[in-house]
């Protein structure tokens, strides 16, 4: 399946963020009803299905250093999805959104070369520190940790994706992945027995969450991390913890304070720094 529309890298990445947010609010419906688990092992599960039936990968063609790259691709990126749906279930999703940033941050810091890619990445830091309720008591601890570890294979999800977006076509690259994240995550939707408990509707909007956390993201971020530095798309993502909070005063009517009003300025213009960056970069 070859797309007709080329769209850029960095409007590759926003469109990206917009879709996650919108899946996230189907994912949080379906929490009550199947589980964290299983809710990641349907959305993973249901993207790997769809993928795979519109770009039809050969997996006979495949050499070894395909299949370690894509394999070890595919397993940071389930691990990414069901970690986190696993700490939202414990915090606040705006809380478990800025600390899983925390790993692609940290890989912003250690892969910037120049100086002022390191402004952007401070002032993304900024905003993210603003955000993030550090003043909230009773946090879960299990649900901290979970996010942070999510943020780890964030950043390895990053950099395995720009590596195998060199040797790989985007959409059979993400079709391949999907196809191990369901392998490695589909066991714990069992074990949970949230799965048990589906039926039409549920996997109705299973099917619109995979569409809009997976299939159609994953596919513009691969896209994009073929043309983009690491740090770059690292940069970019963090409008993931501001559109995570304009989406709660959207749908539930949070109204943004002053300080989150100066928190989501901050990624903003870090956002937009870093993309002029980038394209004077090619100039």
């Amino acid at each position: 399946m070859k797309s007709r529309i080329n769209i850029p890298p960095i409007p590759a990445v926003l469109l990206s963020i917009i879709s996650v947010q919108c899946g996230a609010a189907i994912a949080k419906g379906l929490f009550p009803e199947i589980g964290a688990a299983a809710t990641a092992s349907l959305r993973i599960g249901l993207s790997a299905i769809i993928l795979l039936l519109a770009f039809r990968p050969n997996l006979f063609k495949l050499n070894a250093k395909q299949w370690k790259y894509v394999s070890l691709y595919g397993i940071s990126l389930g691990a990414m999805n069901m970690v986190f749906y696993m700490a939202i279930e414990r915090i606040p999703i705006g809380l478990g959104v800025t600390l899983e940033f925390v790993g692609p941050l940290v890989l912003a810091i250690f892969s910037s070369k120049r100086a002022i890619d390191f402004i952007w990445v401070v002032l993304a830091a900024t905003g993210i520190a603003l955000i993030a309720p550090w003043t909230s008591n009773g946090l879960n601890v299990t649900g901290v940790l979970l996010a942070l570890l999510a943020g780890g294979f964030w950043a390895a999800y990053i950099i395995l994706g720009g590596r195998i977006s060199k040797i790989m076509k985007g959409g059979e690259a993400v079709a391949v992945g999907m196809l191990f994240a369901t392998i490695l995550i589909l066991p714990f939707g069992f074990s949970g027995g949230g799965l048990s408990n589906l039926n039409p509707k549920l996997l109705g909007l299973g099917a619109a969450l995979a569409l809009l956390s997976s299939a159609i993201p994953f596919t513009l971020e691969i896209k994009a991390l073929k043309q983009l530095p690491a740090r770059t798309f690292s940069i970019l993502m963090s409008l993931e913890p501001a559109m995570a909070s304009l989406a709660a005063f959207v749908f539930l009517q949070e109204y943004l304070s002053f300080t989150e009003c100066i928190a989501v300025a901050c990624v903003v213009i870090a956002s937009a720094g870093s993309s002029l960056t980038a394209r004077r970069a090619k100039l």
